[in-house]
């Protein structure tokens, strides 16, 4: 089985919600997106080192209420990309033992005050009426 690909495009979405002053700067193959949440003023700042290069001047993006898409044509068509980013960024995290810390009860079994057995949900039709004021 083979992942899905965008042949010609990448696609990338920021999810900030009723962004306001959105800069999105695309270099041949680096991606800076910055914007401010307008509900928080909270500011949001991307860099992102794309895999392979882009054609800057024929990508683009589009800003909604929730989100801005930004379209990336890619400067070699046709090419696959196996990824996003120059660097495999979940390298990190596999196969590495980590410690953490110990918390209290973590690994004890067994059955605390609060779990008791559930009654089992019932089902059923509630019917309302409601009188009109005359």
């Amino acid at each position: 089985m083979k992942p899905a690909s965008a042949k010609d495009y990448v696609f990338i979405e920021f999810c900030v919600e009723d962004s306001k002053h959105v800069n999105v700067n695309s270099e041949s193959s680096k991606l800076t997106f910055s914007c401010l949440g307008r509900s928080d003023n909270f500011k949001h700042l991307n860099e992102i080192d794309l895999f392979d290069c882009t054609s800057p001047n024929d990508s683009k993006y589009k800003r909604t209420g929730r989100s801005i898409l930004c379209c990336l044509q890619k400067r070699e068509s046709g090419q696959s990309w196996p990824r996003l980013t120059k660097e495999r960024m979940m390298d990190h995290m596999g196969g590495k033992e980590v410690d953490f810390p110990e918390v209290d009860g973590a690994d004890d079994d067994s059955q605390d005050s609060d779990d008791e057995k559930m009654p089992d949900l019932e089902y059923g039709l509630c019917h309302l009426d409601f009188e009109k004021e005359k």
